[in-house]
């Protein structure tokens, strides 16, 4: 079973959340909260899979509670819940450490296989969605300089992490194994310091790494 949390300040919303995942049959909802505070004490006490957070709660908010929850030793995959796909807090939940962002109208069926998804430890951002979002600053000198630490294989996989490439796709890419590539990614998100890979998609394109078009950009070889 997947335990997921459900966290907004609208009890009905998390009524209608409860209802529609509960219908599935490897879903459990094992727990609401209302806000940021009593999300993170939900998390400790329940220890779920999958948290559905809301990101504009009174008090404090979903981005700081998402922030606190992956900062824990074994934080539950965490997806920002918004009203619109665009809202610049997702963006800044997606940084706090949220591996992706479900609109609240999202279709029953489609909510379920989001939960799915990320319980199996995939992110939920297409790459079109994340061109809307990641381009609201340039590129960042402090995010190039960042990379300083990889090796140019693991700034390849950096890249296509940026055009929100699964292993298998980055594997076929660069001509490498899955399992080879999975230690890649787990190199590089230790190096930088990313807690998933949707922050380290993120990186991606603050260095300049990936263009708006979703493509690989060459940067210049540095020592290794």
């Amino acid at each position: 079973m997947i335990r997921v949390l459900l966290v907004d300040d609208e009890p009905m919303v998390c009524a209608l959340l409860t209802t529609i995942l509960s219908a599935a049959g490897d879903i459990n909802v094992v727990g609401q909260a209302h806000d940021g505070v009593a999300a993170v004490n939900a998390v400790v006490q329940h220890r779920p899979d999958v948290v559905l957070m809301d990101l504009r709660m009174p008090g404090v908010d979903g981005i700081t509670a998402t922030r606190q929850i992956s900062r824990m030793a074994r934080p539950p995959a965490v997806v920002a819940l918004t009203t619109f796909d665009a809202d610049a807090h997702v963006q800044r939940a997606l940084r706090a450490g949220a591996v992706g962002f479900v609109v609240k109208s999202t279709p029953p069926e489609d909510l379920v296989d989001v939960v799915r998804v990320v319980a199996d430890g995939h992110t939920v951002l297409s790459p079109a969605a994340a061109r809307s979002l990641l381009f609201a600053t340039g590129v960042r000198a402090d995010a190039r300089a960042a990379l300083r630490v990889l090796t140019p294989r693991e700034r390849d996989v950096l890249a296509f992490l940026g055009q929100g490439l699964s292993n298998a796709d980055i594997g076929v890419a660069i001509g490498l194994s899955e399992a080879t590539v999975k230690g890649h990614v787990s190199r590089v998100l230790s190096k930088l310091d990313c807690a998933n890979r949707t922050q380290a998609a993120l990186l991606a394109y603050d260095a300049g790494l990936v263009n708006r078009r979703g493509r690989v950009i060459e940067m210049p070889a540095t020592a290794d």
